[in-house]
């Protein structure tokens, strides 16, 4: 008995000893395109709903002056406001072609320059890679590096939004750079290969992205976030090449509790409603350090939020509406 009574007082001190989920450290990261097609007011209530949010996209001319898309400035204001790290995000998904010359050897340290310069003008809380495509040359670990090394003695963020299919583009010495990365696992497949049409960001793939971001790459869950689409990709519709969830559940009834949508009129649309969304941020708890949502203007209001579904799950909030 007195061999059994120390063996748990033991076991007692070492579960009070191990490291817990932390709900208040899980990141909830909202990419917001500032000047995109989806534009409307954010309340106030998604900020809380956030820990991060980053401003989409500024990009370089050709003199490499950085161009702020229309809403930056209220943006910046409001996320301060509602006490939630800002950073800027640069690159995106459309090709700049000014990239390349500016990361070279030449001209990269006046852009770095510039790039510190916006967030100290602003009191940012970091910037945001999203360099993607041929923007991910040999100048971009160098990039990577002279960013880290101005902004970490400031006690500002890092961070990139990587997809897998390329990630061996990645060097492990530029992975190791960033404060954590945002993995986007989505368009698997799209409008641009209408031949393959399909679901785009299933529960399987980001199982697998997860799987390979930290046993193959071998990073820390605690620096992934696993992406999630709020938006639809649309195949052979007369709904346009994609839909933002808010859309999709809009026109059509019930929406939310689905993955895809077979419209009256022929074609399909797929996307993540609800119980993926809810299965995806429960993986995330166990497998990551947080979420990243392309992007927050494509949400739902009420109780069909898909922000609000996480935001419950994630802090545990019960909601009345």
């Amino acid at each position: 008995m007195k061999c059994y009574r120390c063996g748990l007082l033991v076991f007692i001190l070492i579960a009070f000893a191990l490291p817990r989920i932390c709900f208040s450290q899980f990141r909830v990261v909202g990419y917001v395109a500032a000047g995109g097609r989806y534009v409307k007011v954010i309340s106030d209530t998604t900020f809380k709903r956030l820990t991060h949010l980053n401003i989409a996209f500024v990009n370089p001319d050709s003199a490499g002056n950085l161009l702020l898309p229309r809403l930056f400035d209220s943006l910046v204001v409001q996320a301060k406001a509602n006490k939630i790290k800002v950073l800027v995000s640069i690159g995106g998904g459309s090709h700049n072609p000014h990239y390349a010359r500016l990361l070279n050897n030449d001209n990269r340290p006046a852009f770095v320059e510039n790039l510190i310069k916006l967030t100290s003008a602003y009191q940012l809380d970091g910037i945001d890679v999203d360099l993607e495509g041929s923007a991910i040359d040999t100048n971009y670990e160098a990039f990577i590096n002279d960013l880290s090394q101005v902004l970490k003695p400031q006690g500002k963020l890092l961070t990139s939004a990587l997809a897998t299919w390329n990630a061996q583009l990645i060097s492990k010495a530029a992975l190791q750079k960033f404060d954590f990365i945002n993995i986007m696992s989505y368009d698997q497949t799209g409008p641009w290969q209408p031949d393959e049409p399909g679901p785009h960001s299933t529960y399987s793939k980001a199982e697998e992205e997860l799987h390979y971001w930290t046993v193959t790459r071998g990073l820390p869950k605690n620096k992934i976030n696993l992406g999630i689409p709020f938006y639809g990709y649309c195949f052979g519709t007369t709904y346009g090449p994609s839909m933002s969830y808010e859309n999709i559940i809009n026109t059509f009834p019930g929406a939310e509790q689905q993955d895809t949508i077979v419209p009256a009129d022929g074609g399909v649309i797929y996307y993540n409603g609800l119980p993926t969304i809810r299965n995806k941020i429960n993986l995330a708890l166990k497998n990551a350090g947080g979420v990243m949502i392309w992007q927050i203007m494509q949400d739902a209001a009420g109780e069909k939020s898909l922000l609000r579904a996480i935001d419950s799950i994630v802090h545990k909030r019960k909601y009345d509406e």
